[in-house]
């Protein structure tokens, strides 16, 4: 897993900057009831989005959690006191506290289904009972655009996908959570490129291929035989889905 330490200081122009974010807050907001007046947002990051959801629907008051120091320290520059350094398997919050909770982009780095089972609980845990959990599902299969530089990916081994659409809904609903509704937003600025691609390979954001082994020096040559070494392919489209609780 990427160190997302690290990963601040380049994380919102690496993907999409404000356009992406804007589409996210743009769809989220969407899938919240009126009457929405506290949202928390687990796994904040930098809060580019985070900020965008304060902004978005007027009383909306939004706090961010983040489990990475240098993600809570840039968010919340955006979100100046709204901003707790947690774990989201252990939200240091009351229950019944929140009209609605999102965790976008975040399902997909747990390290085990367990934990995914854990931060979808205590989403639902902290949300009152009638509010509306929102989140990314099937964040992987989202950058399958079809393109050359997939077919040159196809072979490497598959990763576990603990953010599909179907296993999260049974998690949620193990928790009370039942379907509300779901949105689709445009990745824009994450078109990848076959350079960008090579570059992703040789800093370990292909999960399932080690960099500097032979499988990635393998895929780094085939990609460096296609066309438009820089030209970005089409951006993912990500999908949410909303969950109520029922009591």
């Amino acid at each position: 897993m990427l160190d997302y330490d690290k990963e601040a200081e380049r994380y919102d122009a690496s993907r999409g900057g404000e356009p992406r974010a804007a589409a996210a807050a743009e769809a989220v907001l969407g899938l919240l009831p009126d009457g929405t007046r506290r949202l928390l947002d687990v796994a904040c990051g930098t809060g580019i989005v985070t900020r965008r959801l304060a902004a978005g629907r007027d009383g909306l008051s939004v706090t961010g959690v983040d489990l990475a120091p240098a993600m809570a320290r840039q968010a919340a520059t955006r979100l100046p006191g709204a901003v707790v350094l947690a774990d989201s398997r252990r939200l240091p919050f009351p229950g019944n506290r929140f009209d609605a909770v999102t965790s976008v982009w975040l399902l997909h780095l747990a390290q085990s289904d367990q934990d995914v089972r854990t931060i979808v609980g205590e989403c639902a845990r902290v949300l009152r009972p009638g509010g509306v959990y929102v989140t990314t599902v099937d964040k992987g299969a989202a950058h399958n655009v079809g393109s050359d530089i997939d077919a040159v990916m196809a072979s490497r081994p598959p990763g576990p996908a603990r953010d599909a659409a179907d296993l999260v809904e049974s998690h949620a609903l193990g928790h009370g959570l039942v379907p509300a509704g779901g949105a689709g937003f445009t990745g824009h600025g994450q078109g990848r490129s076959p350079r960008r691609t090579v570059a992703d390979l040789r800093r370990g954001w292909f999960v399932t291929v080690p960099p500097g082994g032979t499988l990635a020096e393998g895929f780094v040559a085939r990609l460096a035989k296609l066309p438009d070494q820089d030209r970005p392919r089409p951006d993912p489209v990500f999908t949410l889905r909303a969950f109520r609780k029922t009591e």
